[in-house]
């Protein structure tokens, strides 16, 4: 769909590119997305910067073995929209 954009996530620091990537084109600072999520602004900055927890590392190395590419399809959203 025109409207959407692709990340194909093979490793954590991927993951964390394309967080940090969406994060900023919604116009969020690191603060205003952890307390959107719920979750540390220290805990956002270090999975942006590819160190999230073991049991991902895990899910991402199981996905591979098999083959497979984890894909997150992101919904294009005007600056400011998030």
């Amino acid at each position: 769909m025109a409207d959407e954009q692709r990340y194909v996530v093979r490793s954590t620091e991927d993951l964390g590119r394309t967080i940090g990537e969406l994060r900023r084109t919604r116009g969020l600072t690191q603060e205003q997305m952890a307390t959107n999520a719920g979750i540390s602004r220290e805990w956002l900055a270090q999975l942006e910067r590819g160190r999230p927890s073991r049991s991902f590392s895990i899910m991402l190395r199981l996905i591979r073995r098999l083959g497979a590419d984890l894909v997150v399809v992101a919904a294009k959203v005007p600056h400011g929209e998030a």
